[in-house]
């Protein structure tokens, strides 16, 4: 089975992102927007897995709605940083039992004053060692499929499960903590080599970031599929918060445009605009589909593959 699947509502496969509650309360209106970002049929739904273990068994709440309600393969985010062996292999066979089949494989950051610091680590170094770890406990859980042969009593056939589907991580503009410039395509072809099935990037916000970075990959030897993720970002702060969190480059244009915009609507058509270019020049540079991270939000993410004519305008907006 391969999570990027032939679009049905869609043009090209979409796929979204969310993140488990922080609060009962808000597990309806998360549930609303999942149904909300079902309705277009994407081939996958993420759902994170907090900093440092937190929020875990919320992950999991999410997953298996995302399994029971919908028609949509829910895709678990699992760290590994700070992790034993033994905790690393309880974690991902408890989501095994759970129904889920499909993991993007995080190495993670290190706790707060941890640095590198190998006790603080745990014992699985890198995302690479996760997949591969990811794939054999699969192995080991339920290796074999059962089916009865009708007219012969008590006979079966037996096949070997399809393995689990395990995404991972790219960086188009490098890893911060890459130690020289081709170490976040090294680490993408050791990811690859361990059994990685796709990778999803992190935020870009030129359509050249992405594309000179899949030609870099291929020219390594990369060969998995590169997802673009692309966030719709409808505000100043939201936009500074984006760059602390992953280091990139202030995107001068929708800085600006943010900025001067004095309406909470205008910005949101400004964040809108600008996503659903960077969709269309990604798409005609040969991206496989895109990525949307929602924010727990459908109405942004939805009006983005409207605006990028993904999935057909509503009756409101027609």
């Amino acid at each position: 089975m391969s999570i990027i699947q032939p679009p049905s509502v869609t043009t090209v496969p979409v796929s979204f992102e969310v993140y488990p509650p922080r609060s009962d309360a808000s597990y309806a209106a998360l549930y609303e927007t999942i149904d909300r970002l079902a309705a277009v049929d994407p081939a996958f739904i993420s759902v994170t897995y907090g900093a440092g273990g937190s929020g875990g068994g919320r992950s999991l709440e999410v997953l298996t709605h995302i399994l029971r309600e919908t028609r949509v393969e829910p895709l678990a985010h699992l760290t590994c940083i700070g992790s034993s062996y033994a905790e690393a292999t309880a974690l991902i066979r408890e989501f095994l039992d759970a129904g889920i089949r499909s993991f993007l494989a995080l190495r993670g950051d290190p706790p707060v004053g941890a640095g590198e610091d190998a006790a603080a680590l745990g014992d699985l170094e890198s995302a690479a060692q996760l997949v591969q770890l990811i794939d054999r406990v699969q192995a080991e859980t339920s290796p074999y499929t059962e089916e009865p042969i009708p007219g012969v009593p008590g006979a079966a056939r037996v096949e070997r499960r399809p393995s689990v589907d395990i995404a991972v991580a790219a960086f188009p503009n490098g890893h911060p903590r890459s130690r020289y410039p081709a170490e976040h395509i090294d680490a993408l072809l050791a990811k690859q080599a361990a059994g990685a099935t796709l990778a999803i990037t992190q935020l870009f916000f030129h359509a050249d970031d992405y594309l000179a970075f899949v030609a870099r990959a291929r020219s390594a030897g990369v060969e998995i599929p590169i997802l673009p993720g692309i966030m719709p970002i409808t505000s100043p702060s939201r936009l500074r918060r984006v760059i602390e969190l992953t280091g990139e480059q202030v995107p001068g244009t929708l800085a600006v445009d943010l900025d001067v915009e004095p309406t909470a609507d205008g910005r949101r058509e400004i964040g809108v605009r600008y996503a659903a270019d960077l969709c269309r020049a990604v798409l005609a540079g040969g991206a496989p589909g895109i990525h949307l991270y929602a924010f727990n939000n459908h109405d942004t993410v939805l009006a983005t593959l409207r605006e990028a004519g993904i999935i057909p305008p509503t009756e409101e907006t027609s």
